[in-house]
């Protein structure tokens, strides 16, 4: 992630700039469509991009000599879906590259990509699959788990892709492009796999305090089983009460050290 300015080969650059593209217009598009539909959500959309600004903008040295950081993303994921967050993750790359030299404006579709689009989706498929799974536990234990599977999943399939992209660049001379995956994912993985943990239970902390002073707003969000109990009732993903995402609402109205490691 934060791949740097320059270092892939301009083909590629651009492939990856119209493959993230059509995600980030449809974030755009979504992330209007929420403002409009809750006007109050703005200062949760605003703690939400902050949040990933701040993480994604940590530079921890890995064992391997580069360095890496987690993503934020998988917050804004689950509490506005993905496409939100491929605009809002797109913001945070840009000022990033241009106000603190972490990625470059030629990669800039490449880390989109990664970190925006597939890091998001993939986050908020886990994030779903565990509340399905744990839908007869207690609220607050379903919602934990469910968020620590998003930011982990989240975080780590940033830095998969990431590893591809850079294959796909850089393929080994001996294994070809997977044997170039291979050694990028290792390198990788040493560093994030911790990260993504501890970015994992950040993220619960978060959401369990937005659960205690911003309950309305989770259930709005859909975040919240509307028949759940605050400290932790029991009912599934579409109990009465749940009001559903802004993206779909009931009326009418998606390395800077790392490259170049």
């Amino acid at each position: 992630m934060h791949i740097a300015e320059g270092f892939l080969p301009p083909a590629q650059a651009a492939a990856w700039t119209a493959a993230a593209a059509p995600f980030v217009i449809h974030g755009v598009y979504s992330l209007t469509r929420v403002v409009r539909a809750d006007p109050e959500a703005k200062l949760l959309l605003g703690a939400s991009g902050a949040f990933c600004f701040v993480l994604s903008a940590l530079k921890i040295p890995s064992v391997t000599g580069s360095s890496s950081h987690p993503t934020g993303v998988g917050l804004g994921a689950v509490l506005f879906r993905p496409p939100v967050m491929a605009a809002l993750g797109t913001v945070t790359l840009l000022f990033q590259a241009l106000l603190l030299a972490h990625g470059g404006l030629t990669t800039l579709g490449a880390n989109v990509f990664s970190m925006a689009v597939v890091g998001p989706w993939v986050g908020y498929a886990a994030y779903r699959l565990v509340r399905a799974l744990a839908s007869r536990l207690p609220e607050q234990t379903s919602l934990g788990a469910g968020v620590f599977a998003a930011a982990f999943a989240a975080s780590l399939s940033t830095y998969t892709v990431t590893s591809l992209q850079l294959a796909l660049a850089f393929p080994d001379a001996a294994g070809g492009v997977a044997g170039a995956f291979v050694k990028f994912a290792t390198v990788f993985s040493i560093t994030q796999i911790p990260l993504s943990v501890v970015e994992g239970l950040v993220t619960v902390v978060i959401v369990r305090l937005l659960s205690t002073v911003g309950r309305e707003q989770l259930l709005r969000l859909g975040v919240l089983r509307g028949g759940a109990a605050a400290d932790g009732g029991t009912g599934g993903a579409d109990a009465p009460g749940r009001t559903g995402h802004p993206e779909e609402p009931t009326s009418d109205r998606t390395p800077d050290g790392e490259a170049t490691a």
